[in-house]
């Protein structure tokens, strides 16, 4: 399933700006970002749940925020792309 994985650190401090780079970090291992606190993440539950467990751990949850969004495995329906950026299709051939 596609799941669309949105944060806001506070980055105010050492410590925020830390987290910021953990969650991105983390985030990097199982998807591709789309904006600088949002990536596409192809996943199965066990991997979401994992994903979603690592990401709440880092998290301060006084000061930041972070936000799960589950489309689903038809998302190619639910997804339109306007600008400059080329669409990203999780799940043809990445070449670099």
């Amino acid at each position: 399933m596609l799941v669309l994985i949105t944060y806001d650190v506070n980055t105010e401090d050492a410590a925020g700006r830390k987290r910021l780079r953990r969650i991105a970090k983390e985030c990097v291992n199982y998807g591709q970002r789309v904006q600088n606190s949002v990536f596409e993440c192809l996943l199965d539950a066990a991997q979401c749940r994992k994903l979603q467990a690592t990401l709440c751990a880092i998290m301060d949850k006084e000061k930041d925020s972070l936000r799960f969004y589950y489309l689903g495995n038809r998302y190619e329906k639910k997804i339109e792309h306007f600008g400059a950026k080329q669409t990203y299709q999780p799940e043809e051939p990445l070449i670099l």
